[in-house]
């Protein structure tokens, strides 16, 4: 959504636009650094699209997935920041079979993590679950203290092509998954950026969250914005050091 990343944008100097099919990306610099910013767009298939057009024109060093999420970890509330220490594509499942009449449990669905599947040196790699670079993660972790409008914690995001608003449903992911927080990019940005060993990182502000009765909030992917960017400074001034 634009305002996920109007305020990155805003941040980089002489920003130059570039648009490639439907997806839009913008080339600049902060603090002397080269750094693009990408409009992903919503859902799984545009995050994946996006992220590889990137890679292939701009071949990034580090890449830093962020944006708004629904909560589902009863001790977040909205304004509160997640370090995805890994991601996991959620929307997928397959069932075991039962004969007509027997009904449908979601319950029972199992998470489908072929679709994590993929081939390094021609052959199949399997993956559950898609981690943050551990460097990443760590600078997250120091600026956390820094960030006004909430607390930043490590946990897990659940990207899907859903929105879940049913309270009990939304319980039994956090339950069975460990799930902090639901979204509709990391899991197939992150997919990516493994596939091109590129080191990669989530990071995402709950803008909402049914557990609390707390509705969207825009302003909520400003802030998440606002630390993204002194992240960024900030990753870049350990580069300039070394």
């Amino acid at each position: 959504m634009d305002v996920e990343v109007d305020t990155l944008v805003q941040a980089l100097k002489d920003p130059k636009q570039t648009t490639l099919g439907s997806w839009t990306f913008w080339q600049g610099t902060v603090d002397g650094y080269p750094v693009i910013v990408s409009r992903t767009e919503i859902g799984m298939a545009n995050a994946a699209a996006s992220t590889t057009l990137a890679i292939e024109k701009f071949q990034p060093g580090f890449i830093i997935n962020q944006g708004t999420s629904g909560g589902h970890d009863p001790a977040l509330h909205r304004g509160d920041i997640v370090l995805g220490k890994y991601s996991f594509n959620m929307g997928s499942y397959r069932s075991d079979l039962h004969p007509k009449g027997q009904g449908i449990d979601p319950k029972r669905w199992h998470n489908f993590d072929v679709t994590m599947r993929l081939r390094q040196d021609g052959k199949l790699v399997e993956h559950k679950r898609f981690d943050a670079d551990p460097k990443l993660l760590a600078l997250g972790q120091q600026l956390a203290s820094a960030y006004r409008h909430g607390k930043v914690v490590t946990g897990v995001i659940g990207s899907a092509d859903e929105w879940n608003r049913e309270v009990d449903r939304i319980e039994w992911l956090h339950q069975t998954y460990q799930t902090s927080a639901e979204e509709m990019e990391t899991a197939a940005a992150a997919l990516v950026a493994k596939a091109y060993a590129i080191p990669f990182i989530g990071i995402r502000v709950l803008s909402n969250t049914d557990l609390h009765g707390e509705e969207f909030e825009p302003q909520t992917a400003i802030h998440c914005q606002q630390f993204v960017i002194e992240y960024t400074k900030k990753l870049i001034a350990g580069l300039e050091g070394k």
